[in-house]
């Protein structure tokens, strides 16, 4: 189950170095490396354009005012106009990118579920009952999920009733898309999920990748 959850993984990674670039390090440049070039186009050129503003303005203020006025060559002119050009042109760079961003990583929280939905759907009709050290391997990656005989199961607890019914209605709508079907048991705040593979006579790899995108999807309600 592990190699098959690689390509999400690599998604949501490349658009986290994307926005760390753009908002940590150069505005436009995450954004190109994430294949938006407009955007980025336009955010890099700003971020240069501000940079070099506040450069004109550090030699004027710095270079030339402060050591001709030591010298007594250079009389004082403002300049802080350039500066704060500079800042602004800059600022507004980071700000755009920063939408880029933000963009981005809801982009690839997108695409790690969908991937995730798809995986489950790839599952052959007829899943393959798995050995006991498969199932001890697939239990060591769920360590909230606890095994009872051929059935696994965990108890989610959230905020009130309201969250929990949101949480069972999107398990409900992943396991109809799956045709996997967890038996579910609510007590107000709290939802218990059974998981196993009927037609198999135990639990498969179907039952364990449901598991984990069960507690992803647990993990998105407020």
């Amino acid at each position: 189950m592990k190699p098959s959850s690689a390509p999400a993984k690599t998604k949501g990674t490349k658009a986290r170095n994307a926005a760390l670039m753009n908002l940590l390090g150069t505005p436009g440049l995450g954004s190109l490396m994430a294949g938006r070039g407009v955007a980025g186009t336009g955010q890099l050129l700003l971020a240069v354009a501000g940079f070099v503003l506040v450069c004109v303005w550090f030699y004027k203020l710095v270079i030339i005012q402060f050591y001709g006025q030591i010298e007594g060559s250079v009389a004082v002119a403002p300049v802080w106009k350039i500066g704060v050009g500079g800042a602004v042109l800059f600022v507004a760079a980071w700000l755009w990118s920063l939408v880029t961003s933000l963009s981005l990583l809801d982009e690839a929280k997108h695409a790690a579920k969908q991937t995730s939905l798809d995986q489950l759907r790839s599952f052959p009709t007829r899943a393959v009952r798995l050995d006991e050290a498969e199932i001890q391997t697939s239990l060591a990656s769920l360590p909230r999920w606890q095994r009872n005989g051929e059935i696994i199961t965990r108890t989610y607890e959230f905020k009130d009733f309201v969250a929990a019914m949101k949480f069972v209605n999107t398990v409900a709508e992943v396991a109809e898309a799956t045709q996997h079907h967890p038996d579910v048991d609510i007590r107000w705040n709290k939802v218990t999920l059974a998981l196993t593979t009927h037609d198999a006579g135990g639990l498969t790899e179907k039952d364990f990748a449901l598991a984990g995108r069960c507690d992803d999807l647990a993990a998105g309600v407020a």
